[in-house]
């Protein structure tokens, strides 16, 4: 008789998979269940329900409280972490780890067969430290909500979209950015249902409580993270990496001539220019084995700068690379533009990097391919 392999998916910072049809892994679980059972796995696909903005540890827990509350009897565990999503899960299984819970967290790692990260900061990402400010703390509000709003409509407000664009032009403008941000907020906000606009808000509510997060993942923290946290014997480590199109004449022609998909463009070439900003003193110093696998994937090793618009490639690499994607940051997760697809992909990170379905398919099946093959 065959175990029940069980997977949980781990959503990355401001995760929003307890915003009811607002899904965060909607793709990549239909996705996943349809591979498994062609692969002739018996799994059971799990959505962790994080704290958004907590601290990696407190994030860590709910993995471990998922994993107690859906786990019976035999089987193996693998833990596919998106983004930060992948810190969490490095965090539960690391021996000898000290978590803020009763729970056996030491049982629940010894279950654990794979852990898998999808575009995960291993190495810290200078968003991080840019969103770490007041402005930054607001403008990332505003992006969250934006991204929400975006995947439950399909599209933004055009006045949205143009006040974005002068947030994104004015950045060093503080009084005119955060009025500016206020209205754009409060204008998204109201388009919700009256149920919905409250999920958001006690959403917005909890970000607000707690945003440790924003602080460990800066490279300087990922540092003391990496030198603390150990990986643990028995389990494989693998990784997904994503690398978008730099911001130029080239990924501007590839748009569009769509105003709204120029307009978030234009959001996406100040994140890619934040986010190439890695201290070459954090930058990973990389085995022969995954450069290798990066310069056959992208023609050539991917330089410091290079990044999908919130990571940068080369802080994405732990243990083996299973796939490396010419995506940003949320094509791997499946929000890239698919407007035909039931139900339809929705683009926000306007990259021009060309993501597909094929592309995405691939993707997953080389994780269910790791697990399998574990």
């Amino acid at each position: 008789m065959r175990e029940t392999q069980h997977i949980y998916l781990v959503p990355g910072f401001f995760g929003f998979a307890n915003l009811g049809k607002l899904t965060y892994f909607g793709h990549v679980r239909a996705l996943l269940a349809q591979r498994c059972a062609a692969s002739g796995l018996l799994a059971r696909i799990h959505v962790v329900k994080t704290l958004p903005t907590s601290s990696l540890p407190r994030r860590a827990v709910r993995i471990a409280e998922t994993m107690a509350a859906t786990m019976r009897g035999h089987g193996a565990a693998h833990v596919i972490g998106h983004s930060s999503g992948g810190l969490d899960a490095r965090l539960l299984v690391a021996p000898q780890v000290s978590l803020p819970t009763p729970l056996d967290v030491g049982r629940l790692a010894d279950r654990v067969r794979t852990v898998i990260t999808v575009s995960t900061p291993h190495f810290g990402t200078p968003l991080a430290s840019f969103f770490n400010s007041l402005l930054g703390e607001r403008l990332l509000r505003v992006l969250s909500l934006s991204t929400i709003y975006l995947l439950r409509f399909g599209h933004l407000p055009l006045r949205a979209l143009l006040q974005l664009g002068a947030i994104f032009a004015r950045l060093d403008n503080l009084a005119m950015n955060s009025a500016v941000l206020d209205e754009v907020f409060g204008l998204l906000l109201r388009q919700f249902s009256a149920g919905r606009r409250h999920a958001v808000q006690a959403l917005f509510a909890e970000v607000a409580r707690d945003q440790s997060l924003l602080v460990q993942l800066t490279p300087e923290a990922m540092e003391l993270f990496n030198a603390a946290i150990h990986n643990r014997p028995g389990v494989r480590y693998a990784c997904v990496t994503s690398a978008a199109q730099r911001p130029g004449l080239r990924s501007t022609l590839a748009t569009g001539l769509d105003p709204s998909a120029q307009a978030i463009h234009a959001v996406y070439r100040t994140l890619y220019r934040v986010a190439a900003q890695m201290p070459r003193e954090r930058a990973p110093r990389l085995a022969p084995e995954p450069v290798g696998v990066l310069r056959r994937a992208y023609g050539s090793l991917p330089s410091l700068q290079a990044n999908d618009g919130v990571v940068p490639t080369r802080s994405q690499v732990w243990g083996e690379i299973i796939h490396a994607a010419r995506a940003d940051h949320l094509d791997v997760i499946g929000h890239f533009q698919d407007p035909l697809r039931n139900p339809p992909h929705v683009d926000w990170l306007a990259t021009g990097s060309a993501f597909t379905r094929e592309k995405f398919e691939a993707l997953w099946t080389a994780v269910v391919r790791c697990i399998t093959s574990g």
